[in-house]
């Protein structure tokens, strides 16, 4: 059975200007998604009941700030650095919600980030952190909930958007 993912869900102009981004960077034959700000890379595939429940607590609250802050390096990519402290907490109530179950992925310390380019020579990711920093200046970011997506062997498949807000 496949994972299960949860991402933030952007408002539509925040989501169309990421993918404008990701079109714009990413090579074309491998970018099989919408851009995204991934929180879990695979959490249990055969708990979808008690994930949707963890990310529905989780997203009891309001919609949290948050703000692209900068950009990032990935080696053979770029990233935009998004700062969302409420976002970091939702994140964090929904890993004890599953402690020792995640994987060292998912374990590891969360830096919110949207990736914009990936899987490509280093020295055009150099270039392409140096076009994307040239006047950068930070923007809001309008998170409207959580969505839970179904690994899908490459594309995702959308399990549900959980609203914040309740």
């Amino acid at each position: 059975m496949n994972p299960l993912i949860v991402s933030a869900a952007f408002d539509e102009q925040s989501q169309q200007s990421l993918d404008a981004l990701r079109r714009r960077f990413f090579p074309p034959e491998r970018n099989q998604l919408p851009a995204h700000l991934t929180l879990f890379h695979a959490l249990p595939a055969d708990a979808p009941g008690e994930v949707l429940a963890a990310v529905r607590a989780a997203c009891a609250r309001p919609a949290p700030a948050a703000g692209v802050t900068g950009v990032r390096s990935l080696g053979r990519g770029a990233a935009l650095v998004v700062d969302s402290p409420g976002l970091g907490q939702a994140r964090a109530a929904i890993a004890g919600a599953f402690a020792g179950r995640l994987t060292r992925q998912d374990a590891q310390g969360f830096r919110p980030h949207v990736t914009v380019q990936n899987f490509v020579d280093p020295a055009l990711a150099r270039a392409t952190v140096a076009d994307l920093s040239s006047g950068f200046a930070p923007w809001p970011l309008a998170l409207l909930g959580l969505a839970v997506h179904r690994y899908a062997g490459g594309p995702w498949e959308l399990v549900e958007v959980v609203p914040f807000g309740g």
